[in-house]
């Protein structure tokens, strides 16, 4: 009878133990294959999709006629956009001339303003108009680069005409290979 009153003594102290509220389990880290660099805190519900695009375009994108670093070349990546990018040999899959932007936004998803979000293409605003969009302007996108980006407004921080380029290149963090990273611009890259 000792016994098993001193073994419920037990599981039941260490019962009480485990409910304490004052030690809970930390928060599972999310799942991504990518996390936004630095400039851009990590919130749970705001992580950039590279790793599962399928290379899909806007229309009407219009190829480079003569970029500076044609399909199939390689170059280094020179950005940090995303953390294991900067310093990456990127193989060049795609290059367009186009306007790029950089945003300010606040998730559809509710999650944390995201500031200086490098870059979606004039392609990518819905109903886009020319000329180019202007710092300031707000408008809709339809890009999916990061989870709550597709549908919200937007601000625009910069306007760059240029040369942008979809990537293969290989983590430098964590070794997976992220595939049809959408974009990076001409002077992002170094041969």
């Amino acid at each position: 009878m000792k016994k098993l009153l001193l073994t419920f003594s037990i599981s039941t102290a260490l019962l009480l133990a485990g409910c304490d509220n004052n030690s809970s389990p930390p928060d599972p880290a999310p799942i991504t294959k990518s996390q936004p660099a630095s400039t851009n805190p990590p919130a749970s519900d705001v992580t950039h999709l590279h790793t599962a695009s399928n290379g899909d375009l806007p229309n009407p994108l219009k190829k480079a006629d003569n970029p500076k670093y044609p399909i199939g070349s390689t170059a280094t990546i020179t950005t940090d956009h995303m953390a294991g990018m900067e310093g990456a040999k990127a193989t060049i899959v795609g290059a367009f001339d186009t306007v790029a932007y950089s945003i300010s936004y606040t998730p559809t998803t509710d999650g944390d303003k995201v500031k200086d979000h490098k870059w979606i293409i004039h392609e990518e605003i819905v109903d886009a108009k020319d000329p180019a969009y202007k710092k300031g302007d707000k408008v809709m996108t339809s890009a999916d680069h990061m989870n709550g980006m597709e549908n919200a407004e937007v601000t625009i921080d910069s306007a760059e005409k240029t040369t942008v380029y979809m990537v293969d290149y290989q983590d430098t963090q964590n070794g997976e290979q992220v595939k049809n990273h959408k974009w990076v611009t001409e002077d992002e890259l170094e041969k």
